[in-house]
């Protein structure tokens, strides 16, 4: 591993763009004309040496070149082209505005980069989606959500129906780094998955990465959900808007100073627990049953070398049943920045984080009342550079350092003075990274990077030795900010690109991930009762091999794209539990603990066409997931819960008009795998179910269809006021897809079982207005 680091470090440093002579610089910022937001991957391009870049995630480029006069194309996909002619004799700053076109663009366009950057990077397995172009599409109760949109992509995976949460390739839900402005998101779910925690109309990018997770981030097995928040329109005031059936958002920005700084506020609620309150029936209308969140961020230039980012998210759900039983969970984060240019080619981004999650169950029908709590938060501090040293070489280096506490569950009695608690958890968790793009004559290019990751356990803390047959055998006490345990890992990442032509490239990538932190779950569906718990003596970190092979074509000037992806995962050390453990409120989860290893593989294939009046996508994935644990199953191999063979979506949006479009989503599915009672052991009056072999079958095949109508108000030069009705329907042909089966013995026939199937959702008819002015 020390060998890589050193190949990675004179690769790096002895490239000889470094010491060429007479180079210069042109760098600085692409903005929106419009509202001064900046442009995530917008790409620079210099005619005359047939080279370039794309700016950063913070609108920022710079491009290293001979001296000279060139001309110099700046583009962004929904943006007119805007050409520069420069004579380069020494450093220059240009900020460069683009005008967004008059053409309408299809409404299920899923990114705003280089339309042709599927085939020249070297990123693979990758999704890349522009918030603003997917709210056309067709989703539950008519409110556009990002997850649900991820969830029809090839090689992401959910076995449940309406759940936020997504398994990639075979991984479980836990397994996923979801990041909103780098603030970590633990639960992204609001009403138990049927919406998201993020809202549309403050989303500006959000990019998933499946299994070539850059070096820069670390921490889970399987993916990377990278969402940033829009900074607001540095121009002029706006806001923007939607009211539904169940629930209603609004978005504001403005200026703090005009083309310095601005903000964005932007809130949603819920008001089924409105409706509730109209039924006269007191079971019903005292019940509630509502969430609501907030964004809100904002930036300023202090000067041509210095940013200022501060943004936050919070969200709460609530739930109630009369005076009887309360719940509520939620999500905060904080996020504060400084970019900061040492030099026209040197860029950094020094972040400190904040993230909370926590739920608070209550129960009042009786005496005692009971009271239980629980929560997870990390501080976290990181900081980023970004060496852009010619057309050909990008250099990444920076570190980060997160302070993890958790407290998994803290029960109390109204009539008791003390409480049970559950012993909290205190963990630190680093990270340094180096990685490196280095482009190779005009078909290969290279991205490698290295990892070194590093996790302690600290005191205060109650340690229990666990015997091979499961048993507590001895307790440690450990006491306060002691450390004593540590971990570490390198963690090596590689991918490379060959551009067979101008229509066809190869990628591969490889990459091992560590992970730290899991959540403790039997279930598949998500709840918002989640219990986080460390690495430690006990725990051994998760550890993920990946493989990836593609072929990437574009066809008639990049409106058609066209990939084949195939993979292969190892996973050591990974946990599942004993059937008959508790999760909740378990003070000695540990020895609940099992140990295995799995796999997964298989093959995505997409089609998808980006303009013209229809557009959309066609993806299908075949894989599979597999766990063995010598303690599970009777040590024999079993289907992950994720292991879904078949799965198919078709995206389909065609603009009628410029006032009218429509959209189409089908999806379709391989039922997930379920454990069945095979037979029952009866004794005395009592049956009791025997289960056969773990997943060893299957729920019913999933498909449905969902369809939606935009209708557009009348465009009118001198009018501001922008508005649209959105109409849909979730399921449109009503498909009866079973969410589980139970089996309950037949009251009337000895011996005989019937199954039973629930189900979450037949058709669900919405209706949206939407708003902007």
């Amino acid at each position: 591993m020390k060998r890589y680091l050193w190949t990675l470090l004179f690769w790096i440093l002895c490239s000889p763009i470094i010491f060429a002579q007479n180079n210069f610089t042109i760098s600085g910022y692409v903005k929106d004309k419009d509202t001064g937001e900046t442009l995530i991957g917008a790409t620079i391009y210099v005619k005359e040496l047939q080279a370039g870049t794309t700016s950063n995630d913070y609108g920022f480029y710079s491009l290293t070149i001979p001296a000279g006069k060139y001309n110099i194309k700046y583009g962004f996909v929904g943006y007119a082209n805007r050409l520069e002619t420069i004579d380069l004799q020494s450093n220059i700053k240009m900020n460069v505005d683009l005008a967004p076109t008059s053409i309408e663009l299809g409404a299920v366009e899923i990114k705003g980069r280089a339309s042709d950057h599927n085939l020249k990077s070297t990123q693979m397995s990758m999704v890349q989606m522009d918030a603003q172009t997917l709210k056309n599409l067709p989703v539950i109760f008519g409110e556009s959500d990002l997850m649900k949109s991820i969830q029809m992509m090839p090689g992401i995976q959910t076995p449940v129906e309406g759940s936020s949460g997504f398994s990639v390739r075979g991984g479980g839900m836990d397994q996923n780094l979801i990041l909103l402005d780098e603030a970590t998101v633990y639960n992204p779910s609001h009403l138990m998955g049927f919406f998201s925690v993020f809202n549309s109309d403050a989303v500006k990018d959000v990019t998933l990465y499946k299994g070539d997770i850059p070096a820069s981030d670390g921490g889970r097995l399987s993916s990377l959900l990278d969402v940033k928040m829009r900074d607001g329109n540095k121009k002029d005031f706006s806001a923007e808007g939607g009211l539904g059936l169940i629930s209603s958002r609004l978005t504001i920005e403005a200026p703090i100073k005009k083309d310095k700084g601005s903000f964005i506020l932007s809130g949603r609620r819920t008001y089924a627990d409105v409706f509730l309150k109209l039924s006269p029936d007191s079971a019903i209308n005292n019940n509630t049953l509502f969430f609501y969140d907030l964004n809100a961020k904002l930036n300023y230039e202090l000067n041509s070398n210095n940013r200022i980012f501060l943004s936050g998210y919070f969200g709460k759900d609530k739930y109630g049943y009369a005076d009887d039983m309360g719940m509520n969970w939620g999500n905060a984060t904080f996020t504060a920045r400084w970019n900061h240019l040492f030099s026209d080619q040197l860029f950094s981004n020094l972040t400190l984080l904040y993230s909370k999650y926590n739920y608070q169950v209550e129960v009042n029908d009786g005496s005692p009342t009971f009271d239980w709590t629980s929560y997870m938060e990390n501080l976290s501090a990181k900081y980023d550079f970004s060496w852009l040293m010619s057309p050909a070489t990008t250099v990444r280096f920076g570190g980060q350092a997160i302070k993890h506490f958790i407290q998994p569950g803290r029960f109390e009695v109204s009539n008791q003075v003390s409480a049970y608690k559950v012993p909290d958890n205190k963990d630190l968790e680093y990270g340094i990274y180096l990685l490196g793009e280095q482009k190779i004559g005009d078909k290969l290019k290279i991205n490698a990077g290295l990892r070194f990751s590093a996790f302690q356990n600290m005191g205060k803390a109650t340690v229990y030795r666990i015997a091979e047959n499961f048993q507590v055998t001895d307790t440690i006490n450990y006491e306060h900010n002691k450390i004593f345990n540590t971990y570490t890992g390198w963690e090596p990442r590689i991918s490379m690109r060959y551009l067979l032509n101008e229509k066809n490239s190869l990628k591969a990538s490889y990459s091992r991930t560590y992970q730290y932190i899991q959540l403790a779950s039997n279930s598949t569906s998500g709840t918002p009762l989640d219990v986080w718990f460390p690495a430690s003596e006990h725990v051994k970190p998760q550890i993920c091999d990946q493989v990836s092979v593609g072929w990437f074509r574009n066809f008639r000037q990049n409106s058609y794209e066209v990939s084949v992806e195939t993979f292969y995962k190892w996973m050591d050390h990974q946990i599942d539990f004993d059937p008959n453990a508790n999760l909740m409120l378990n003070n000695q989860l540990e020895k609940d603990i099992r140990f295995g290893e799995g796999h997964s593989y298989g093959a995505e294939f997409l089609l998808r066409k980006n303009e013209g009046n229809l557009t959309g996508w066609i993806g299908y994935t075949w894989s599979r997931a597999f766990r063995q644990f010598p303690d599970i199953n009777n040590g024999k191999e079993y289907r992950a819960n994720y292991d879904i063979p078949h799965n198919l979506n078709i995206i389909l949006n065609y603009q009628v008009s410029q006032r009218v479009g429509i959209s189409s989503a089908w999806t379709y599915r391989t039922g997930a795998p379920i454990t069945y009672p095979t037979m029952r052991f009866r004794h005395a009056d009592s049956s009791l179910p025997i289960y056969g072999d773990k997943n060893s079958a299957r729920l019913p095949d999933y498909h449905r269809l969902d369809l939606s109508v935009t209708i557009k108000g009348k465009n009118k030069p001198d009018r501001k006021w922008e508005g649209e009705w959105h109409i849909g329907a979730y399921n449109a042909y009503n498909r009866a897809n079973a969410y589980s089966v139970q089996f309950e013995e037949d009251p009337d026939t000895p011996n005989k079982m019937n199954a039973y199937k629930t189900v979450m959702f037949r058709i669900v008819p919405s209706v949206t207005y939407n708003f902007k002015f």
